[in-house]
């Protein structure tokens, strides 16, 4: 009997939805390595890998049989998907065209070698960014430009404005799969994109005053207030946004800044400055993920690698997980937003746990200054 790879749901499904993987027709406790990869909007190829011992029906169920090692250990359903690291050092996953899935390659091996083993069994699994019925809305309303993402049905939703971090530009996808929750969310650029400012030294809150009115006054948007949801420069700002402007209801800050840090934050009379840097205090380390870090710890919102000694090491069950999606370079994708529920109308918001596949069995995750929710 051959050897198939069977994925459920087949063929596609959103990227923030688990897949069940498993492998039948194998060996009797026969050892087999699956892998996966998949190529991003660059074509920088991003791989993981993992050893398995079939059952003694000869069925491999990745929701019941722990890997052995590889680039995950332990009981991993999504580890292949999670644990995925790429080629090019210090390359990051990002998803800049929504309306367009990545293709994960899934393959199985025979034997515990990832590179040499003969190929048994291979399926392709597309993972999507735009929930069925979801509809995009380019924004270009006076100085606004951004994207809205509304769910299918007549609405009127729960309004969402999200806010992406240093860099700048207009990323949708986390906005987008929000949005197949049942929320209007607004994917806003400040800076770096079309005509706005090309630098983030400068942000006058007057323009996310103007997107707050836009999204307010949707047809499409429940009022009467909206939520922010930001991470990094984006959670400063948010920050910033519902200190200082009406129609806030709620809003997620993830890893943002206390304090205005890098640029000046100017709304009508008032301005903010930057906190000052002590450059003679600044130390620099390399991480063992091979990332710059200024702390001397990681903060206790980071998950840290367990027993990682290479980017293609190897790690026994006892040393746990040795790689975790939130310092991982898919860090960005395993969008964390829909599992917050803001619940503007019915009083303060609720948070939900994250599913325990987005970060790994054995991470060192703590919640306690992930999420500052305000009303």
């Amino acid at each position: 009997m051959a050897a198939t790879l069977i994925l459920e749901p087949a063929g596609r499904c959103c990227w923030d939805e688990p897949v069940h993987i498993t492998v039948q027709g194998l060996a009797p406790e026969q050892q087999v390595t699956l892998r996966a990869s998949l190529r991003d909007e660059k074509g920088a190829l991003f791989r993981a890998h993992a050893r398995y011992r079939a059952d003694a029906g000869g069925e491999l169920d990745l929701a019941r049989a722990p890997a052995l090692g590889g680039s995950f250990a332990g009981l991993e359903p999504m580890g292949l998907i999670w644990a995925m690291e790429p080629d090019k050092p210090f390359w990051r996953l990002l998803k800049w065209d929504v309306q367009t899935p990545f293709v994960v390659e899934l393959e199985v091996l025979d034997g515990h070698k990832p590179d040499a083993g003969p190929l048994l069994a291979r399926a392709l699994h597309e993972r999507h960014f735009m929930p069925p019925g979801v509809r995009r809305v380019p924004v270009r309303e006076g100085r606004v430009r951004a994207t809205l993402f509304l769910p299918p049905g007549p609405g009127p939703f729960p309004g969402i404005i999200d806010l992406f971090g240093l860099g700048g530009g207009l990323l949708e996808y986390r906005a987008s799969l929000l949005a197949g929750k049942g929320f209007a969310v607004m994917a806003l650029a400040y800076y770096n994109y079309d005509d706005l400012p090309q630098s983030g030294d400068i942000f006058h809150l007057e323009y996310f005053e103007e997107a707050v009115n836009y999204l307010l006054h949707h047809p499409q948007v429940k009022g009467p207030g909206i939520g922010l949801l930001g991470n990094s420069k984006g959670g400063e700002l948010g920050l910033a946004i519902s200190s200082f402007l009406k129609g806030i209801t709620a809003a997620v800050i993830i890893n943002g800044s206390v304090a205005v840090v890098g640029a000046t934050i100017h709304y009508k009379e008032e301005t903010l400055p930057p906190v000052g840097i002590m450059r003679d205090r600044l130390k620099v380390r390399m991480t063992t993920t091979g990332r710059a870090s200024s702390m001397r710890m990681r903060p206790l919102n980071a998950c840290r690698p367990m027993g990682r000694r290479s980017p293609r090491s190897s790690a026994t069950q006892k040393q746990g997980t040795t790689l975790s999606p939130l310092t991982g370079p898919c860090a960005g994708l395993p969008c964390i937003s829909w599992q917050v529920v803001l619940s503007f109308m019915e009083g303060s918001p609720e948070l939900m746990p994250w599913p325990s596949w987005m970060h790994g069995r054995d991470s060192r995750l703590s919640f306690i200054n992930i999420w500052n929710v305000l009303r």
